[in-house]
């Protein structure tokens, strides 16, 4: 017998109930005994040893409370007529008749009267028999039976009617059968040293696997549509598809197991002295039942029923949904899930579905209260658990203004966390992390929808009492928490920049940042932010509201005039620069000196606005700085030459200030370049560059004067500066040495910038030509260079002309003419071609100007005349045209002008100025 080990987890699964006593049966009769067994529906029938058959009316009564009882009514009995036991009973509904076997006869009787049919139609010759309980005859008026017949390995297949049976198949086996099975045409059989399945249409066999006979009773049970329970080796439960495969793992049971059933998902074994339970779908024995003396274990419909000699009892099973609650209670979460998964088949969908997801929430917490987190996360999910269930565990979480009541009957046990971890603070800690990290997965989800301010509000709290940096994380995206609510849970924790944050994102920016200025000035504490200041600058550059702005300005300025001017400097400059107006900004900005100029800057050199008054306001306060510091100790002079380079950029830089009123506030202070750069930016170009040659001696500052001046000016102006220092520097006077050489540097560093002509004409004779190499290799190079980008480009604009009139010319119809033409032409003088039209008739000419295949140019003092010829050898004919000037009516004419009749150019205009007279030929007079 297959004992449950100490220890093992066992489960209620059913009760056992006497069905019918032994009194109703054999009363004081010691030698009666029950043989065998039928149920269907409330009709009960017993065969005994005696050859007797009793009916029996079940009645079932179920408690509130307790399990189901049953009650039996004898109805009648009857004696078959034998002296045999009663082997088998089998009941056919549809028939309205029992199969009884009897002495290897199988009778058919009334369900009712338990009479014999009266054609006393039987099967002869049977060993055991079997319902086939999925017919394949398509006739609903019989059964279909399966025998084992008397005759030696032979399996008999039969149609039983209401008074008459009918032999379909008689199939011989490899060995002699002991019990058999039957679903459609497949036959399980139990042979003598193995089971088999055998298609009894075909022939066709499947061997299963071993076993001995002689040593274990065999079992084949039908348990659904082409599957097969078998009593295996060892001690197992085999299951056998029709394929001669198992889709279940085996179960465990006693070596000398007598009779097995199905209740799904349960199989149930007898054996001598136990009922033994296990679950097909996790292969465990689940219960053990006391039970001597048992011989018979049946299933009928759903309902099974054991027997002893002198008894009959039924194992009444227990609601799926109370083991279930039985297995959750025990903590048993698996053994729980996987029968829940298994009772699928018996609970319509919808029911199943309701009840599957209450049983996962239940596990899930089960779970958690085990601190199996990851386990309970995905139990709550699959689940589909409403977050606030979980959240309610956890004091003060859920908003004070949350309608969320527990679910009935409770999913838990627990009325809070601190009974759930018994004042255990690293539980509770463990499980607060829990809650933060699934709220922050679900928060998005479809779980939220309709409670997403329950969520947002309690992962807020956690996160405050964590001291968590996701809190900010959460308060600056969107998010559904509630202000009061959160607000008071804020302050209780000291989050006073959380808070802030909290009142901006509901739009109460005024409360936010008055709130942060508190932090900053020391009115509350708040170590949140170190940078919290400039957190403020940034937030109010950014702002929208100009008042809110204008209330904090003074405050800002007061703690960092450089910092708080950027409230003003960094504001986007788009729709909003127009809110505040730059007058009113600079008068804010009066008493804030350092912020003003930054200001200015900004203004003046980030936006690039070209009004006077701020670009002088600039000069001016640059001036003052330079000033100050020039009058203040020696060890400023590093910031004195920073602050006079700001000054000296702005100079050259802008042209927006007054240049006069700067000039006038410089005079006398002891800053020569400043005012060189402003006369520069009056034109006064000769004084500006006698104070750097003169008075400063800075001659690369001269130099970078005359380039500074001369950018985005034409060669002659660039020029005109150069020459203007050079000159400088020849009449130096007492100085003459100092400046002559600073004059050959400028020469040879920019000699493409003079006239080497007029150069040449200025210098002292004493001076060397290898002193002035460089700036005469510089000019020759510079004119060759000037001479052949001219032929080039001169090049380069006859081929275009030429290109010009070739398309011109190509693009008007050629003429057929004949021209006789004369012209006087004088140098220098602008005639007027004329051609006059003949009648005669001539090839027309090439479009090209060799088409003319001879020329012949003579001159006189009064004209040109040219003499072409025109046609292949032996046909040429020659023409005479005459240039002179006059044009009589109908004649072409056509401009040209001879600047020297003798040149071969005046001879080129002539032949092109024929040429397109010629190519031009016109179609009548007067044209």
């Amino acid at each position: 017998m297959q004992k449950s080990p100490a220890g093992m987890m066992s489960i209620k699964a059913f009760t056992l109930v006497s069905a019918v006593q032994r009194e109703l049966l054999m009363g004081d009769k010691e030698h009666i005994h029950i043989a065998c067994v039928e149920c269907c529906g409330k009709n009960l029938y017993v065969g005994t040893n005696d050859c007797l058959i009793y009916h029996f009316l079940l009645e079932e009564r179920v408690l509130p409370a307790g399990p189901a009882t049953f009650t039996a009514t004898k109805q009648l009995h009857r004696h078959l007529g034998f002296k045999k036991p009663v082997n088998e009973l089998r009941a056919a509904s549809a028939l309205n008749r029992l199969l009884v076997l009897c002495d290897s006869c199988i009778t058919l009787v009334h369900m009712l009267s338990l009479e014999p049919v009266p054609s006393g139609a039987r099967i002869k010759g049977a060993v055991s028999f079997a319902l086939n309980e999925n017919p394949v005859s398509g006739d609903p008026f019989c059964v279909e039976v399966c025998i084992i017949s008397v005759k030696r390995r032979t399996i008999q297949v039969f149609l039983v009617y209401e008074d008459r049976v009918q032999i379909v198949k008689e199939v011989s086996t490899p060995e002699q059968p002991l019990a058999v099975a039957v679903d459609g045409h497949f036959l399980c059989l139990a042979l003598t040293t193995q089971y088999i399945i055998l298609n009894y249409s075909t022939g066709a066999s499947q061997d299963l696997f071993p076993y001995c006979s002689e040593e274990k009773r065999p079992i084949v049970k039908r348990i659904g549509t082409q599957e097969f329970l078998l009593a295996g080796p060892g001690g197992l439960g085999m299951f056998a598809t029709v394929a001669g495969i198992s889709q279940r793992a085996p179960v465990h049971w006693s070596e000398n197991v007598i009779g097995a059933a199905v209740c799904f998902p349960y199989v149930i074994a007898l054996d001598d002295e136990f009922i033994t339970v296990h679950s097909m779908l996790d292969q465990q024995q689940k219960q053990t039942l006391p039970f001597k003396e048992g011989h018979i274990l049946q299933d009928f419909e759903g309902r099974v029923i054991v027997a002893t000699s002198k008894g009959v009892y039924i194992l009444v099973p227990l609601p799926l949904e109370k083991q279930i609650q039985d297995l959750l209670s025990s903590r048993r979460v698996e053994e729980a899930l996987v029968l829940a998964k298994g009772a699928r088949r018996n609970i319509p969908k919808e029911k199943f579905q309701v009840m599957y997801r209450r049983i996962l929430q239940q596990a899930g917490f089960i779970q958690f209260a085990q601190l199996q987190f990851l386990e309970a996360k995905e139990l709550f999910r699959s689940g589909q658990l409403d977050v606030r269930e979980l959240i309610s565990l956890y004091p003060f979480l859920l908003p004070t203004s949350s309608s969320f009541t527990r679910s009935h009957p409770p999913l838990h046990d627990y009325a809070d966390l601190n009974q759930l971890t018994q004042g255990d603070q690293e539980k509770m800690a463990q499980c607060k992390h829990f809650l933060m990290s699934y709220l922050n997965e679900v928060r998005s989800t479809e779980v939220a929808n309709g409670y997403k301010e329950d969520i947002d509000t309690a992962l807020l709290k956690l996160y405050a009492e964590a001291d968590q940096d996701s809190l900010l994380d959460l308060l600056v995206t969107e998010n559904f928490c509630l202000l009061t609510d959160s607000a008071a849970w804020l302050q209780k924790h000291k989050k006073y920049f959380a808070l802030g944050l909290l009142y901006h994102y509901n739009n109460q920016d005024a409360a936010a940042v008055q709130l942060w200025v508190s932090i900053v000035n020391g009115d509350v504490q708040d170590s949140t932010r170190a940078d919290l200041y400039e957190y403020i600058v940034d937030f109010l550059t950014y702002c929208l509201d100009q008042q809110l702005v204008w209330a904090y300005a003074d405050w800002l300025l007061q703690k960092s005039q450089e910092v708080g001017v950027q409230v003003f400097t960094k504001r986007p400059l788009d729709g909003q620069q127009d809110s505040f107006n730059p007058d009113d900004i600079i008068s804010c900005l009066k008493k804030y000196p350092k912020a003003l100029v930054k200001y200015l800057e900004h203004l003046v050199m980030d936006r690039g606005l070209q009004k006077e008054e701020y670009h002088t306001h600039l000069a001016l306060l640059y001036l003052d700085e330079v000033l100050q510091q020039r009058a203040s100790a020696n060890d400023k002079g590093a910031a004195a030459t920073e602050a006079q380079a700001k000054l000296r950029q702005l100079l050259q830089k802008s042209d927006s200030y007054r240049v006069h009123f700067l000039i006038e506030r410089i005079q006398g202070a002891g800053l020569p370049m400043e005012s060189a750069i402003l006369h520069g930016k009056l034109g006064e170009h000769e004084k500006a560059l006698h104070i750097l040659v003169h008075e400063l001696r800075d001659f690369g500052a001269a130099e970078d004067y005359c380039l500074w001046r001369s950018e985005g000016c034409d060669a002659p102006c660039r020029r005109r500066l150069f020459h203007t220092l050079l000159t400088l520097y020849l009449h130096a006077g007492p100085s003459a040495n100092e400046l002559a050489m600073a004059a050959v540097d400028l020469l040879n560093r920019h000699a493409l910038e003079f006239d080497a002509a007029q150069v040449l004409q200025q210098l002292p004779g004493s001076w060397s030509v290898q002193l002035l190499c460089p700036f005469l290799t510089g000019a020759m190079r510079d004119s060759v260079h000037a001479r052949r980008t001219t032929q080039v480009a001169l090049g380069l604009a006859r081929s275009e002309n030429l290109l010009y009139t070739y398309d011109k010319v190509s693009a008007c119809p050629p003429e057929q003419v004949h021209c006789s033409s004369s012209c006087a032409l004088t140098t220098g003088t602008a005639y007027v071609l004329e051609v006059e039209q003949h009648q005669i008739s001539l090839p027309a000419p090439s479009r090209t100007l060799p088409a003319l295949t001879s020329f012949r140019h003579q001159s006189s003092a009064g004209g040109v005349h040219c003499r072409h010829k025109r046609g292949n050898r032996g046909t040429e004919k020659s023409h005479v045209c005459k240039w002179k000037p006059g044009v009589p009516p109908g004649w072409f004419r056509t401009h040209i002008h001879v600047p020297s009749p003798a040149s071969s150019g005046g001879f080129l205009r002539c032949a092109a100025a024929l040429h397109t007279c010629w190519q031009r030929g016109l179609p009548s007079a007067g044209t």
